[in-house]
């Protein structure tokens, strides 16, 4: 099964992808670290990004995406343009992807119980990925 984790920062979607097989996790290989949003943020740019999302996943055979949710207001508030990328993630058409949003306080509960089994420096992501491929984890173990 494989997951896609992802962090929304900004108009971009910065993802990861984590595979679990008979109990053993495995980074597939992707090329594409993140998704951007064209600066205009129109109704055209929201259905490309949709679809350039929707084409990644089909193409690595992802069936579950786990975005880090973010906070509507307070210190650390999601921009309006992160909210929309969240929206066109969660209303991609098909039964076969389940997207599911992670709190940062279940981030943090399923981590003490179940520490991640590599640290993340030995994975080889860009450090930019650490969050995204935390919410895979979190996404695999929370299940």
């Amino acid at each position: 099964m494989i997951v896609c984790g992802v962090e929304l920062t900004g108009s971009d979607a910065v993802v990861c992808l984590l595979n679990l097989d008979r109990g053993q996790f495995s980074l597939p290989e992707c090329k594409v670290r993140k998704l951007s949003l064209n600066k205009h943020h129109t109704r055209e740019d929201l259905k490309q990004f949709q679809a350039a999302f929707a084409a990644l996943m089909a193409e690595h055979h992802v069936t579950s995406v786990a975005i880090k949710e973010r906070m509507p207001k307070g210190k650390f508030a999601g921009g309006a343009i992160s909210f929309k990328l969240e929206a066109a993630i969660q209303l991609i058409d098909g039964n076969d992807l389940d997207v599911r949003l992670l709190s940062p306080a279940l981030i943090k509960s399923t981590l003490a119980a179940n520490p991640l089994p590599i640290p993340f420096a030995e994975t080889g992501l860009k450090i930019f990925q650490e969050t995204a491929f935390t919410a895979e984890y979190v996404g695999h173990m929370a299940k």
